[in-house]
């Protein structure tokens, strides 16, 4: 179910709302194969009527299952939004549609979570990305191949 706001309830006072959408409720697909929406958003919002307008501000939290894009470990992203606040016309070219005298706050919300996610996610500002393979002494021991050999040494002993 979408975050509806009955306008018919803001007449007498705000709102204080407190739940969790999942990710099939806001809609949201990411192409993104290092970013998936796998638990509910979180969110903790107050609704203030205004003229022509709602105001809606408080706390948003979306857990992320995220793959490093440097070492390429699964983690777990918090995408924390603390004072998100969002002006909703309900007049004019912009105004917000309004069904059943309700309006619902999914795309508002959707669209400020799209711009906040993380472009490249790291699961640590330091990641030093996937460890190198070492060498093995097969490599160093087959016959033909020495140190100093290299695909330039047999052009090297051509005389022009």
């Amino acid at each position: 179910m979408p975050l509806l706001i009955n306008l018919r309830h803001l007449e007498k006072r705000d709102l204080k709302l407190k739940g969790e959408l999942s990710a099939a409720e806001l809609e949201i697909e990411t192409r993104d194969e290092m970013v998936q929406f796998a638990k509910p958003l979180r969110y903790q919002l107050e609704i203030q009527s205004l003229t022509d307008a709602l105001l809606a501000r408080g706390k948003v939290v979306v857990p992320l299952d995220c793959e490093c894009v440097r070492c390429l470990k699964p983690f777990e992203f918090r995408l924390e939004m603390r004072e998100w606040a969002c002006h909703i016309p309900l007049a004019g070219e912009e105004k917000a549609p309004i069904v059943s005298d309700c309006v619902d706050l999914t795309p508002f919300l959707r669209e400020d979570i799209l711009l906040e996610l993380p472009q490249h996610p790291l699961c640590k500002p330091d990641c030093g990305g996937l460890k190198k393979p070492k060498v093995g002494k097969s490599k160093q021991n087959s016959p033909g191949v020495t140190p100093d050999s290299s695909a330039w040494s047999e052009l090297d002993k051509l005389k022009f």
